[in-house]
């Protein structure tokens, strides 16, 4: 049951975000593995728009913050507030409350904003003063950064990238998508939106939780998906290239994040094991993030994508 509905919410999803099957599959495998994803892409290419439709999909309270330089940990946490009439202090929720939270343009905000969604990713929780709120037990954010503009901007520091179950990157459309979505945005001004699949309650997506975590894998599977993550800390044991190219490995919250994603894959695909494939597919996104290049890299022309596919090719497939 749980299968179909997700299935329903991946077509819609399709519909209303054309040619971009990879960001939709990443956005449900994040809702099944329990993560927050980081999207990077130029301006335009409909990031917003699935996210929004996500959150129509699902069960659940949605705010999108937009990041700035002038924003404040206040802003997402909330603050206490004086009450004169009672002469006491009133904790006032901030948006980090919802259960759906949309980043948008979130390295534009400064370290301190960081350090409070850190907080919030990492231990669902968030402390004003002296006192510590739990998050809803639904918790994503969804977070959005733009490539090209660089002004204004602050990178975000490995310890909060490593919270990002995923790094989706996404590219321009072909020109055949590109008329298709001419054609869609047309008719949704014309005849109005799409109408909506059937939303997915909470309870329907912690039970295919649950049946995510109780997908079949073989032992040598996972050896050969912790043999993919080490492989980043020791890449001398593979190749000199390797051994030039990285600095810096994943920690062992890759390994847990690419078990999640692979089985959630697998349960997408309508399996109840994991495969080699399965890891192959959204190695990439879990592990771009987290892995740090060599100057010697960077000289050679290296990307991250391209140093973990050479990591796929040099550790053997069971």
């Amino acid at each position: 049951m749980a299968a179909e509905q997700f299935q329903r919410l991946r077509n819609y999803l399709d519909s209303q975000v054309l040619g971009q099957p990879e960001f939709t599959e990443g956005l449900l495998i994040a809702v099944l593995a329990d993560g927050h994803l980081l999207v990077e892409g130029p301006p335009g290419l409909a990031k917003t728009r699935a996210v929004n439709a996500l959150a129509k999909g699902i069960e659940g309270d949605f705010h999108r913050v937009q990041f700035t330089p002038d924003l404040l940990p206040a802003d997402l946490t909330g603050t206490d507030i004086y009450r004169p009439e009672t002469a006491e202090f009133v904790f006032q929720k901030g948006p980090l409350f919802h259960n759906v939270i949309l980043a948008d343009e979130i390295n534009r905000a400064p370290a301190k904003v960081q350090s409070a969604l850190l907080e919030a990713m990492a231990e669902r929780q968030i402390t004003v003063g002296q006192t510590t709120y739990p998050l809803p037990h639904l918790f994503m954010v969804l977070a959005t950064q733009n490539p090209l503009e660089q002004e204004g901007t602050y990178p975000l520091p490995e310890a909060q990238l490593d919270r990002f179950l995923m790094q989706l990157n996404l590219d321009y459309p072909a020109a055949e998508t590109e008329l298709d979505i001419l054609r869609l945005t047309r008719g949704e001004e014309l005849e109005g939106d799409v109408a909506l699949p059937e939303t997915l309650t909470q309870q329907d997506i912690f039970a295919a939780r649950r049946e995510v975590l109780e997908i079949f894998m073989e032992e040598a599977v996972e050896n050969y998906l912790v043999q993919l993550v080490i492989a980043t800390r020791q890449p001398q044991h593979y190749n000199d290239d390797l051994a030039r190219w990285l600095s810096y490995g994943a920690s062992p919250r890759a390994t847990i994040a690419l078990d999640r994603c692979a089985r959630a894959k697998a349960w997408l695909d309508g399996r109840d094991y994991v495969t080699p494939d399965d890891i192959q597919a959204v190695y990439p996104h879990v592990m771009r993030h987290r892995i740090i290049l060599s100057y010697q890299a960077e000289a050679d022309g290296i990307t991250a994508d391209q140093a973990l596919q050479a990591i796929l090719q040099a550790v053997a497939t069971p």
